[in-house]
C-alpha cells in the first residue's frame, strides 16, 4: 500500500522502492515496523555491525512517520510521571535524566543528518506560544529551568507586544523561543535514514507484512511469502501493528492526528506571517501547531481525535483556526489533508519492554515521536548489543493497562479527554 496523499509523500526527495520478501534468510535481528522507531533502531544496530533485516507491512514511512508536524521539541507530556517511575532504577539522578532526555533526540538526529548528509530540510527554531497569562507563567518557569540547565544561550521569553517581530497574530499573550529545536520534512528524513541502513548492509524489505512470529531460541517471523529466523526481534509497529496482543492489548491506543498543508504562499506572505521560519506550537492540552515547509506552504495541525476515528474532513476543522491565527490567508486553500494514528500511553511514558528474553517492543510516543523513537533506538540498540542499563530504565516503569479490545479503549480515553477538552474551552482566550 502506497503512502498517505500527505505533502510529504508529494515532495519526498529521498524515495527509494525496496522489494518485499519473497524467501527464507536469516539475520541477527529484524525489526518489525518501518516507520522512524524501526528505521532509526536499524540504523544504531547496523553502525554496530549487526546483521539487521526490516520488514515493513506497506512503505517505509507509511505511518505516523510520513504523516506528522515535522517538528522536533523537547517537550514531554509525562516528564513528571517519568521522573517519578524512573527513580525506581536510577534514584535521584531521574529528574536530569528526564531533562537529559528532551534534547537527547536532537543531538541524534542532528549528527545522523550530518554525518550522512540527508537533505531533509532541517531547520532550527520553535516558538510555545501562550494564549492565557497561566499559560505564560508556565513558560516563564520553563525558561528559568532551561537557564538553569545552561540552555539560556537557546532560549528567549517574547513578550506579546514582540511577538510580532516573529508571528503575524494577536491571538497571544507571548511566547518562548527555543533555538535547539528544529522542524524537519519528515519523510525525507526517515528515507534518507532508510538509505544509511541499506549503505552498511541491513537490508529492507516492503509489503512484507508479518502475520505472526514462532518463538524459541532462534525466533521466526514469517509474512506470506518469506521467513526471517534471527537471534532478537524489535516490535516497532506502534498504533499499527497488532501482533503480540496476549501481552499488549490493553497498553496502547490509537489517536487521530489532523494536518494539512496549504497552497504555496506568496514570498512577501510568507515573510510577513513567521518572518523566522519557526515551528509554533500553543499551550493548550489539544493544541494547535504549525511551521512554514521548504516551499512556503503552512503546514498546520491540530484537534486530536482521541477516538481513534479519522477526522472526517480535515480542512473543515483547521481552516477556521489557521484563519483565526492568521487573518491574511483568509480564504487559503488546503492542497493536501491527512490524517494518521499516533500511539497514546495511559501515563504518557513511552513502553518498552519485552515479550520475552528475546522480543523486544517499543511504542507509545503520545505526540512527541520524532524525538523519542530515536532516542529509544539508540536505547534498544545498546540492549541489543549487550548493555541494556538504559532499556531497564524504561522498561521498569509501572503502566496502566485497560482491559479493553482498541475500539472500547479508545473510547473511554476520549470520554475522558473531554474534560480537557472543555477545560480549553472555558478559557478567555483572544
Amino acid at each position: 500500500m502506497d503512502h498517505a496523499p500527505t505533502y510529504y509523500a508529494a515532495t519526498a526527495k529521498n524515495r527509494v522502492d525496496y522489494p518485499s520478501l519473497e524467501t527464507d534468510i536469516e539475520a541477527d535481528v529484524v525489526i518489525i515496523g518501518g516507520g522512524f522507531t524501526g528505521v532509526a533502531t536499524a540504523v544504531e544496530l547496523a553502525e554496530r555491525g549487526l546483521d539487521v533485516v526490516l520488514c515493513e507491512a506497506n512503505k517505509i514511512g507509511w505511518g505516523a512517520t510520513g504523516r506528522n508536524g515535522g517538528q522536533i521539541t523537547g517537550s514531554l507530556s509525562g516528564e513528571k510521571a517519568m521522573a517519578r517511575e524512573f527513580r525506581r532504577t536510577i534514584g535521584d539522578k531521574a529528574a536530569d535524566y528526564v531533562w537529559n532526555i528532551r534534547w537527547r533526540g536532537h543531538d541524534i538526529i542532528r549528527e545522523r543528518v550530518k554525518k550522512y548528509n540527508i537533505d531533509c530540510d532541517l531547520v532550527f527554531g520553535h516558538l510555545q506560544t501562550a494564549l492565557t497569562q497561566a499559560q505564560l507563567a508556565e513558560l516563564n518557569a520553563t525558561y528559568a529551568q532551561g537557564c538553569t540547565k545552561g540552555m539560556a544561550d537557546d532560549l528567549e521569553l517574547v513578550p506579546k507586544e514582540k511577538i510580532g517581530d516573529y508571528l503575524e497574530t494577536d491571538i497571544y499573550q507571548g511566547g518562548l523561543l527555543n533555538r535547539r529545536n528544529m522542524h524537519v520534512h519528515a519523510l525525507d528524513l526517515c528515507f534518507g535514514q532508510a538509505q544509511v541502513v541499506r549503505k552498511l548492509g541491513g537490508r529492507i524489505f516492503e509489503n512484507s507484512e508479518v502475520t505472526h512470529i514462532e518463538h524459541g531460541e532462534r525466533p521466526l517471523v514469517r509474512t506470506k511469502t518469506g521467513s526471517v529466523r534471527a537471534q532478537k526481534i524489535l516490535l516497532a509497529g506502534n498504533a499499527y501493528h497488532l501482533l503480540e496482543r496476549k501481552k499488549l492489548n490493553g497498553k496502547l491506543f490509537p489517536a487521530s492526528l489532523a494536518n494539512m498543508a496549504t497552497e504555496p504562499l506568496s514570498q512577501s506572505d510568507a515573510d510577513a506571517i513567521n518572518p523566522h521560519r519557526l515551528a509554533v506550537y500553543d499551550s493548550r492540552f489539544v493544541l494547535d501547531y504549525y511551521r512554514l515547509t521548504a516551499d512556503y506552504r503552512l503546514m498546520f495541525g491540530g484537534g486530536t481525535n482521541y477516538s481513534g476515528v479519522d477526522t472526517p474532513d480535515v480542512a473543515r476543522q483547521l481552516i477556521p483556526a489557521l484563519e483565526r491565527t492568521f487573518p491574511r490567508l483568509k480564504g487559503i486553500k488546503a492542497e493536501f489533508c491527512w490524517s494518521g494514528l499516533d500511539g497514546i500511553t495511559l501515563n504518557r511514558i513511552p513502553q518498552v519492554g519485552r515479550i520475552n528474553d528475546n522480543v523486544f517492543y517499543v511504542q507509545g510516543y503520545s505526540g512527541h515521536g520524532i524525538a523519542l523513537s530515536h532516542i529509544l533506538g539508540e536505547i534498544t540498540a545498546q540492549c541489543m548489543a549487550g548493555d541494556g542499563s538504559e532499556f531497564e530504565i524504561f522498561e521498569n516503569v509501572n503502566h496502566w493497562h485497560l482491559p479493553l479490545n482498541r475500539k472500547l479503549g479508545s473510547l473511554l480515553i476520549a470520554i475522558g479527554m473531554l474534560y480537557y477538552k472543555i477545560k480549553d474551552k472555558l478559557e478567555k482566550y483572544p
